[in-house]
């Protein structure tokens, strides 16, 4: 009988990397150095590395393979990625050609340990984007649950890259590549000893702060220039949601260059250097696209201190399929229709699933965030085990998120927010 995706993935072999990756580093570096002007800052000497080691780094953009993977050749790596990309068809010849490893984000997986371990007691170095997933607003997350512990458990020297400008040149909440300037930086992070004396929590707190990035505030300072085309703003609106004028609730909406509140007219133009320049001096527009958002989160976090609050919107349930894969920009299958609601509780969908009435329930304590396969229409995390995405009928994406993440620090949730100022 054929395996299903879940069995394959599950009993494959995972190897260190070969001459596949080699070659695509050989043949990728230079173009994408010269397509997306990246420049690279290694004083650690990464090529020269010999002591087999775990490489961490920021998670800017879609593409952040490209920037930092290449560079430390002949130093390969099994990279963890994110579990549903394995279903995703253009992904598959990829991941069998870079031996990457599959991880279930933000839930305990016990397979990509045994993997990581597979490759590390046969002498490979293992890579991993701690935060998970791709920056969301342009500035970084807090790493995963499990990061320091991870890294205690194989101590191994730890080296890493920071990138700088990647979320300029794909932003999570529009799908075309915008070239500019990306800055790679590599260092070392940990060595054996330190990972000894620290504790998983202290871990976690350095690469944080080691790691953090605003993309946003970075190039305030440097004003490096994006290939934005005629759409800049296109999608913003999914990202930032609420109007900082009016207080309007996703009556946000972006076209070309500009954003605009369908309420109240306030808005902005947006430059090739991502400025947010307000139409008039009536117009309330934050300094960056990141304070706009970090101040939707702060919003967020009064409104869930009242312990009846409750946020709903009609979704589109997807989930991967069993036999065959996702093809072109597809995710998931759809599956079925239902309400789906944040509470203080937890998150809760009531609805259908191939036609059945269908209710599930995931408390607060074990949901810390979300991820975003793509872009910011769509959001997933896994129920039981098994993924569950969700795509809402109107731009509520990052209420969902912020709602969520905070709800679960209010309520002594293990994932909780950076200890240091921005």
């Amino acid at each position: 009988m054929k395996k299903t995706n879940e069995e394959r993935l599950r009993t494959a072999k995972v190897k260190k990397p070969g001459f596949a990756y080699a070659f695509l580093g050989a043949v990728l570096t230079p173009i994408m150095k010269r397509k997306y002007g990246v420049h690279i800052h290694d004083d650690v000497g990464m090529k020269k590395v010999k002591e087999q080691h775990i490489f961490i780094s920021n998670h800017t953009s879609r593409i952040d393979y490209f920037f930092n993977a290449f560079t430390p050749l002949p130093n390969k790596y099994n990279f963890i990625v994110g579990y549903n990309e394995f279903y995703r068809k253009q992904f598959v010849m990829i991941s069998k050609l870079l031996h990457l490893i599959p991880k279930k984000n933000f839930v305990a997986d016990t397979l990509s340990i045994k993997k990581a371990t597979r490759i590390i007691k046969e002498g490979g170095n293992i890579a991993i984007f701690p935060e998970r997933m791709s920056s969301i607003s342009g500035a970084n997350q807090p790493v995963a649950i499990g990061t320091g512990k991870f890294l205690k458990h194989f101590n191994l020297p730890v080296y890493y890259s920071k990138i700088e400008g990647g979320y300029l040149t794909t932003p999570k909440y529009a799908l075309n590549e915008r070239p500019g300037r990306v800055d790679v930086t590599y260092g070392k992070l940990f060595t054996p000893e330190d990972l000894k004396s620290l504790t998983p929590e202290e871990i976690e707190d350095k690469i944080n702060e080691t790691l953090y990035h605003d993309a946003y505030a970075w190039n305030k300072i440097h004003g490096y220039r994006y290939k934005v085309g005629d759409n800049v703003a296109e999608g913003l609106e999914t990202l930032l949601y609420k109007c900082p004028k009016c207080g309007g609730e996703f009556t946000m909406t972006a076209k070309g260059n500009e954003i605009r509140c369908t309420r109240c007219g306030n808005g902005a133009r947006i430059n090739d250097k991502y400025d947010m320049i307000p139409f008039d001096d009536t117009c309330v527009i934050p300094e960056t696209q990141t304070e706009w958002f970090n101040g939707e989160r702060a919003i967020v976090r009064e409104e869930i201190k009242n312990p009846d609050f409750s946020f709903s919107d009609e979704v589109e349930l997807g989930v991967l399929p069993e036999n065959h894969l996702v093809k072109g920009a597809a995710t998931s299958e759809k599956v079925g229709k239902g309400k789906l609601t944040i509470d203080r509780s937890g998150l809760t969908y009531d609805g259908d699933k191939n036609g059945e009435p269908y209710k599930f329930h995931i408390d607060s304590l074990n949901l810390p965030t979300y991820g975003m396969c793509t872009d910011t229409s769509r959001f997933y995390t896994f129920l039981d085990g098994n993924f569950v995405e969700f795509y809402p009928k109107t731009p509520s994406v990052i209420k969902f998120l912020l709602a969520t993440e905070e709800i679960h620090r209010l309520n002594g949730g293990k994932w909780q927010d950076f200890k240091f100022e921005r």
